[in-house]
């Protein structure tokens, strides 16, 4: 089976002013979709809109500010999103499925490999999973932060071919001139973002890096635009293009991007050469300080002496095992750590190892 694609569309994409869904826009981007599965690419959508729905259903005309209220409004919309995608796909002979995730089954090993497995299986069939944050259950700890992450981390997950992110201007614009090279997107001033979603340009540049440097290619594009998919499939689609980086395997990546990190680690600087020049083990010999909340099996970042965070990893032991840096205890194993691109100093203080 080829690497899915996974596209992402914003709610003003898929929610019109009054509302109400965009239904000729998402027919026009359903015909695509049912054409590229039915050449063999299977097709993920991350879809925002449900709570821009259900806002009508709450009579209210922005995001609300309080947090039930806005639940709320993500329960009413959520059916009146999936129904909408069902009704767009079906005249394709395409089955519909929902997936609701929140940051958790991203964080944790086995959910994440559960919910691959089950995209896998969807694929499989031809079916066409549409993905949305859980925002009926969602906290501000388990949040995703908008759906141009979500879209990021599903496409790392599922090893696509290719990200593209359907937004209603033609890309990264520099007073109205489209900039097409991703590396040149980032010195650009953004603007706010719509006012029924979460995610601006900002988000959606950070979306497009996390992706791009897991190996994955990204496009940002005009989600109104004909034949964008099958343009961006075929390299020609107008846009701002951000390129793969080499990947890496599954499991680093996960690492790398879904482990939630719950602490951190500083080393000296015999620890760090160690680890970055040799690939070792952080032994516990190694460590100056450390923060004393996480434990064993809990996401850490590693610093060097200057602070600046050079790796992540899992924890093999708690924190409080590695008071006084005892020999032979192994506080991350080469195996559960992957390096990081390098990074400024962190001025966040951490207790020291006695």
């Amino acid at each position: 089976m080829k690497r899915p694609l996974v596209v992402k569309l914003g709610s003003s994409l898929v929610v019109d002013e009054r509302g109400r869904p965009r239904r000729s826009l998402l027919r026009a981007r359903a015909a695509e979709i049912a054409a590229i599965v039915e050449q063999g690419t299977p097709v993920c959508v991350v879809s925002s809109g449900a709570i821009a729905l259900g806002l009508r259903r709450l009579g209210a005309g922005r995001r609300p500010a309080g947090l039930p209220r806005l639940q709320a409004a993500s329960a009413l919309g959520q059916a009146a999103l999936q129904r909408a995608w069902q009704d767009a796909l079906a005249p394709h002979g395409i089955e519909t499925a929902q997936i609701l995730l929140t940051s958790t089954e991203i964080a944790e090993r086995r959910a994440y490999v559960n919910v691959r497995n089950a995209l896998g299986a969807l694929f499989t069939l031809g079916a066409v999973p549409v993905v949305n944050e859980n925002d009926a259950t969602a906290t501000d700890e388990i949040s995703f932060g908008d759906n141009d992450a979500l879209a990021a981390q599903v496409a790392v997950l599922v090893r696509a071919r290719l990200l593209v992110l359907l937004t209603s201007v033609p890309g990264v614009l520099r007073e109205g001139v489209l900039i097409e090279d991703g590396a040149a997107a980032r010195s650009v001033e953004l603007g706010p973002g719509n006012p029924l979603g979460r995610g601006g340009m900002e988000s959606k540049i950070a979306a497009a890096e996390l992706a791009a440097g897991a190996g994955i290619a990204t496009l940002i594009a005009d989600g109104t635009s004909d034949g964008i998919l099958h343009g961006a499939l075929s390299g020609r689609a107008p846009g701002t293009r951000f390129d793969a980086a080499d990947p890496a395997p599954a499991f680093k990546l996960w690492l790398r991007h879904g482990k939630r990190v719950t602490g951190r680690i500083q080393v000296d600087a015999g620890a760090r050469r160690a680890v970055v020049e040799h690939g070792a083990s952080l032994l516990a010999v190694g460590v100056v300080a450390a923060d004393r909340a996480f434990r064993a099996g809990d996401g850490v970042e590693l610093v060097g002496p200057d602070g600046a965070v050079f790796a992540r990893g899992i924890a093999s032991v708690d924190a409080a095992e590695l008071a006084g840096r005892p020999a032979k205890v192994e506080a991350v194993h080469r195996d559960r750590l992957v390096l990081e691109p390098a990074q400024p100093a962190s001025a966040k203080s951490l207790s020291k190892v006695k």
